[in-house]
């Protein structure tokens, strides 16, 4: 049971007779609570927009306004407040029905004491509980935002993350290298009912395929040349928890059947045992390219792709939601800051515009080794945009003869750069540095100059 707060609870009583109201006003009172008075709907919704009342009493037969619409009216401005239908007994199937809407519980006129101050009492308690789970999932909202990052992009990651950790259900997590795939499992396994078991991670693509089986499964001892001690697999080791198999697109047919196998039996055999082993295992996978490919190629068999895509997420790209990057960057900073032991004071607005200016086509994982190069070399803690300019060098491609060939889309880009970095230049030298004069000259708005200069990074 939640402890009853210090303050005297707030009761609204909606009804259009005068006498219920004043008796059930009074009993109320006796009872610690503090009433409230409202004869129809419209002054019940008023009350409850200005007072916040911890509970509704309300009753069903009123004129204009009934109880069913002014159910439908409070539950719209507070879905969770209590709303207890006080009725007649020829109106009960109705205040049934107000229970499917959303109505917390009915009593009859005229309610007995005890029954009505008990109900209400469930009531508030059930509305705390409610008030507190909201909090929590706010609390848990600005975490995994301050995780992941508040952009569209990632609210709809996070909000997949919040629904699917409380089921049991197997993941799969798609993206390109580096987009976080990992730190997702991890975190749906940190809010799951499994979060105090084992989080056992296996990347199927770095391990020999003759080893595989065994890593995941397990070995007897003697089951094969060098198997000189019994190996418990990964399965077993994440028994009651989640295994996170990462690079699953790259997981041999052999393994795929026995996987499947796993999957539908709850059970593993390790190699050289007849003997089965129970598991009891969350599986949650990754892969760096589209599955659904890989089992219209018949590269993975598509039985299996069904039980472990009961739910699917996509990670974006960094490039496609450039207003993180900047506070992922600050996140990186501090962490890179810590671990080599340099305190940091500030990622410049110049430096910041650069990071997002470029495609980032090895994701967070690269965001992150600029960073930490970037807090290596920089002075006096702050990153300038000269600290990261080596990752916006131009694209450039290597021919057999050793030769550097620039793309030719790349290479008219290039000029209409050069060309305006000229004139430009020539512009800011003819007014003196005046950048309002040289806008006016070169027949731009002042905001273009500014975006170009800092662009070519003209001084």
């Amino acid at each position: 049971m939640l402890s009853e707060t210090t303050a005297p609870q707030k009761i609204l009583i909606v009804d259009d007779d005068r006498s219920v109201r004043l008796v059930l006003g009074t009993l109320l009172r006796k009872n610690g609570f503090v009433p409230l008075e409202a004869s129809g709907g419209q002054e019940g919704i008023s009350s409850l927009r200005s007072e916040h009342p911890r509970c509704v009493l309300l009753d069903l037969k009123m004129p204009g306004m009934d109880g069913i619409e002014t159910l439908h009216a409070l539950k719209k401005i507070d879905q969770f407040v209590p709303v207890i239908i006080i009725t007649g007994y020829a109106d009960i199937p109705t205040a049934v029905q107000t229970i499917k809407l959303g109505a917390y519980d009915f009593l009859t006129k005229p309610p007995q004491v005890d029954k009505l101050i008990l109900t209400i009492k469930r009531a508030i308690e059930a509305y705390s509980l409610q008030e507190a789970l909201n909090q929590l999932d706010d609390t848990m909202l600005g975490s995994l935002e301050s995780l992941f990052g508040r952009s569209d992009a990632m609210k709809s990651i996070i909000h997949h993350i919040r629904q699917v950790s409380k089921t049991d259900f197997s993941v799969i997590i798609q993206g390109d290298t580096g987009t976080g795939k990992s730190v997702v499992a991890q975190t749906i396994h940190d809010l799951s009912k499994r979060a105090r078991d084992p989080f056992q991670s296996v990347d199927v693509g770095v391990i020999p395929e003759n080893l595989i089986e065994s890593e995941l499964f397990g070995h007897e001892k003697g089951a094969f040349t060098g198997a000189d001690r019994k190996k418990t697999g990964f399965f077993e080791i994440a028994h009651k928890g989640t295994l996170f198999i990462d690079e699953l697109e790259n997981t041999p047919p052999l393994l795929q059947n026995k996987l499947l196998r796993a999957v539908e039996e709850k059970r593993i055999y390790p190699i050289g045992s007849t003997k089965p082993v129970d598991i009891d295992v969350r599986i949650i996978a990754a892969s760096n390219a589209d599955i659904k490919d890989a089992v219209r190629e018949k590269r993975f068999r598509e039985d299996l792709f069904f039980r472990l895509s009961e739910y699917m997420i996509t990670m974006p790209r960094l490039r496609d939601r450039p207003s993180d990057i900047p506070f992922l960057a600050m996140k990186l900073m501090t962490a890179a800051s810590n671990e080599l032991e340099k305190q940091m004071r500030e990622l410049t607005p110049d430096a910041a515009e650069l990071l997002m200016s470029y495609p980032w086509p090895g994701n967070i994982r690269e965001l992150k080794n600029v960073i930490r190069r970037a807090v290596l070399t920089c002075r006096d803690g702050v990153i300038r945009p000269e600290d990261i300019e080596f990752i916006v060098g131009e694209t450039v491609s290597r021919q057999d003869n050793g030769t550097f060939l620039m793309p030719l889309k790349q290479v008219t880009l290039q000029a209409t750069r050069d060309a305006e970095t000229e004139v430009i230049k020539r512009a800011l030298t003819i007014t003196g540095g005046n950048k309002s004069r040289a806008a006016r000259l070169l027949e731009i708005d002042y905001k273009t100059l500014l975006t170009k200069v800092k662009e070519y990074r003209i001084s």
